[in-house]
């Protein structure tokens, strides 16, 4: 008999409630269209940790049932071909497939020429794959684990976290882990192997998952500028290295402190500028005329910056350097996205809000080399810095430049 207590919320009301939440629709709104209060709505993202879960999760309709494993059990021993099983028991040639190969006959078996699969088996293994809740992996496997969380402590993403474990133990299934299972063991209080701590390592640091909207700044115009529709097509595929973007994350309001941020399109290779004091145009050009001579000139074709006024020297960093530079269209961020990724991934070392003079630059200089040390997706999970000294190898493969 069911002790008295809450009632329990149908899956498919919890499933219709996960659905609109996909769909964007807020959480109390979400609560009230199928039926349950906001308090119930939050409990549910409270519980999985912001987590999103797969809508269909639950649903067993592709099950093989009992009787089907019966009959593939009567039809395999008597020899006849997997695609054949699949039309007589109206089912995908890979699901039988699938499930022959999960019991393969034993040594026995094959001694006597039998064929191995028997329903009872196959029936109980299913079984046993379906009982919830599941290990979590990270929370049996302790190489794994210590290893995910060796990683997020270099503040690498879990994506990137995953894809280099395959990297690195091509042989070793046990050592892979999907970004999704690591992003759950912290945030899933079900699923929660990892320490809860490790999530300050993440970019946002939220407690919570979120989708997270991007503002956008009014910016003054500068006087001579070339506009972005001038610049040459070959920046655009970028096949060639040496383009670059640019742009400043801002300080508190009461510092007026600021940091300027160089990103090369190619190699996302990225190179911070100390700017002491304030962000003027003057500062700027003197960081930036300091900063380009640690790269060969070959690296330096040209620079997309916002209309912002501290790049109102332009002209007089082109005459001193010969690197041609281009300013975006107003409110268009997307015209040098590489850059506001990156500065996005800078937030996780410098918080919005905080004093950004109180960093000097051989701490910026450590920031960059730690950011070009992360392996990315876009470059094959190679580290831009590993891109850029390719590029920078001279005739005897010496890098002829490594710089933060």
């Amino acid at each position: 008999m069911r002790g008295v207590g809450r009632p329990r919320v149908p899956v498919e009301v919890q499933r219709e409630f996960w659905v609109l939440r996909r769909r964007g629709m807020g959480v109390e709104d979400a609560a009230v269209v199928v039926g349950v209060s906001a308090q119930t709505g939050w409990r549910w993202v409270k519980d999985r940790g912001g987590v999103l879960p797969d809508v269909d999760a639950g649903a067993r309709t592709r099950v093989l049932t009992f009787g089907e494993r019966e009959e593939i059990a009567v039809l395999h021993a008597q020899r006849i071909g997997v695609r054949e099983i699949a039309r007589r028991i109206g089912r995908s040639p890979s699901t039988v497939s699938r499930e022959l190969r999960r019991l393969p006959p034993t040594a026995q078996d094959r001694a006597s020429g039998k064929q191995g699969y028997r329903a009872s088996v196959a029936q109980a293994h299913a079984d046993a794959r379906a009982r919830r809740p599941k290990p979590a992996k990270l929370a049996t496997n302790l190489r794994l684990r210590t290893e995910v969380q060796t990683r997020l402590r270099q503040n690498q993403s879990p994506e990137q976290i995953s894809a280099r474990l395959r990297i690195e133990f091509p042989n070793e299934p046990e050592m892979w882990v999907s970004s999704e299972t690591i992003y759950q063991a912290l945030y899933v209080q079900s699923r929660g192997a990892l320490k809860k701590e490790l999530i300050k390592h993440l970019r946002t640091g939220r407690s919570v998952r979120k989708t997270r909207g991007q503002g956008q700044q009014r910016r003054s115009r500068i006087p001579d500028m070339v506009n972005i529709s001038e610049r040459p097509a070959e920046v655009a595929d970028r096949a060639v290295p040496g383009h670059w973007e640019g742009d400043l994350i801002l300080g508190s309001t009461e510092s007026a402190s600021a940091i300027g941020t160089l990103v090369e399109r190619s190699t996302r290779f990225t190179m911070l500028l100390h700017l002491p004091g304030d962000h003027t145009a003057a500062t700027v050009s003197q960081a930036m005329l300091a900063k380009i001579p640690e790269l060969p000139e070959l690296m330096w074709r040209s620079l997309t910056w916002d209309q912002g006024s501290e790049m109102a020297r332009h002209k007089a960093i082109t005459q001193a350097t010969g690197l041609a530079i281009y300013f975006c269209d107003p409110h268009s961020p997307w015209q040098r996205g590489t850059n506001e990724n990156t500065n996005g991934l800078l937030r996780q070392y410098f918080p919005k809000g905080t004093d950004l003079s109180f960093y000097g630059p051989g701490y910026l200089d450590k920031v960059a080399a730690e950011l070009n040390a992360r392996p990315r997706k876009t470059l094959n999970w190679r580290t831009p810095a590993e891109v850029m000294n390719t590029l920078l190898s001279g005739p005897n493969n010496q890098p002829v430049a490594t710089t933060g």
